[in-house]
C-alpha cells in the first residue's frame, strides 16, 4: 500500500466514477482500476462494489476511506512543513556566545 493508491481511492470516492477519478488523478481508467484492485488485494477485502456504472464503497471501503483521508492530510502537512523549513520560514535558530558577549546580555 502506498500514498498514491490511497489518493486514488479518495478520488474514486469523491467522484463516484472510475473514469472521472482517473481524469482527476491524471491516469488512464485501466491504470486507476488496477491501482484500486492492487490495494484491495493487499488488504484482502473489496473496497468498492462495482454495480454497473455505479461504484459504491463497501463498509470496509468506507473505513479505509476515513483512514486514507487522515493519512493524506498528514502527508500534505508534512510536505508543507518541509517546504517551510527549506525556505527558512520555520525551525529554530540557536546562537552561541562566548563569555564576554554573554555577560552583556
Amino acid at each position: 500500500m502506498n500514498l498514491q493508491q490511497l489518493e486514488h481511492l479518495l478520488a474514486l470516492a469523491e467522484t463516484g466514477s472510475f473514469s472521472r477519478a482517473s481524469e482527476k488523478v491524471h491516469l488512464t481508467q485501466p491504470a486507476l482500476s488496477r491501482s484500486i484492485q492492487m490495494l484491495e488485494q493487499e488488504l484482502g477485502m473489496p473496497l468498492v462494489d462495482r454495480i454497473g456504472k455505479r461504484n459504491e464503497l463497501t463498509p470496509f471501503g468506507a473505513m479505509v476511506l476515513a483512514r486514507a483521508r487522515r493519512i493524506s492530510s498528514e502527508a500534505q502537512e508534512l510536505r508543507r512543513a518541509a517546504g517551510l523549513l527549506s525556505d527558512g520560514q520555520a525551525g529554530q535558530l540557536r546562537l552561541g556566545l562566548g563569555a564576554a558577549p554573554g555577560a552583556l546580555f
